[in-house]
């Protein structure tokens, strides 16, 4: 019997700028075991995602997963263009904590109340790779958030975070300073990968990037953790 999973996110979920861990998720399965459907929008924020639910409840899958807060985690950082992003994804209000977390309940109770589907929400992906810096830091306070939620709504968490620190640590990675991605920083990604026709993997190496590609978006080791993470917590238990 197939399950359908939708998979809800920003960025990192749409997959241009980062490896796809739907396809990795896709290729851990026999074909035909999981059908895949990808609800995601480059740099969208919580508010956003609870705008454009309608396409996800129309047909309502059978397991769900939400991916979603690397860009409010962002808006708290020093340097973050805040003014820009709200304009640009028509925020009615400044980022913050308490509104994020406002937003993701939102989410999880419509999603509840207009499906049957098993609910999963993903912790953050690390931001950079100093575990001791203030991106690391935000993105495992926002993670912090997401598991409120989840256990007030009576969701699944899954600990991608978690996860990602464990990785970190082994590996044990140099010390480089989290820097914001600009939007020129964006297309020298594309035209490296696209025209270059180096791999995100190449790119991350030549950066010393352990699990992304410019801090933020995944390399293929840090797409296969989502995907591993999303597998065990969701997939393989209701297999």
């Amino acid at each position: 019997m197939t399950t359908r999973l939708a998979c809800l996110g920003d960025s990192i979920t749409r997959a241009q700028f980062s490896a796809d861990y739907l396809d990795l998720l896709g290729r851990r399965h026999t074909p035909g075991d999981v059908q895949l459907a990808r609800f995601a929008a480059n740099g969208d924020f919580a508010h956003n995602l609870l705008q454009r639910l309608d396409a996800v409840v129309t047909n309502p899958p059978d397991v769900i997963t939400v991916l979603i807060g690397t860009n409010d985690a962002r808006a708290s950082l020093a340097g973050y263009p805040v003014e820009q992003a709200m304009k640009r994804k028509q925020l009615p209000e400044r980022p913050s904590a308490g509104w994020f977390q406002q937003c993701l309940g939102a989410v999880v109770s419509r999603l509840r109340a207009e499906t049957d589907a098993t609910i999963g929400l993903l912790s953050l992906p690390v931001l950079g790779q100093q575990l001791d810096g203030a991106a690391a830091q935000a993105s495992q306070a926002y993670s912090r958030l997401i598991a409120e939620v989840a256990a007030t709504h009576e969701v699944a968490y899954l600990p991608l975070h978690e996860r990602q620190i464990e990785e970190l640590r082994q590996a044990n990675p140099p010390p480089i300073a989290y820097r914001e991605v600009t939007p020129a920083a964006v297309v020298g990604v594309l035209v490296q990968h696209a025209l270059l026709r180096r791999s995100l993997d190449t790119i991350a190496r030549r950066r010393g990037l352990v699990l992304t590609t410019d801090h933020i978006h995944q390399n293929s080791s840090g797409a296969t953790l989502v995907a591993e993470v999303i597998d065990a917590g969701l997939l393989t238990r209701s297999a």
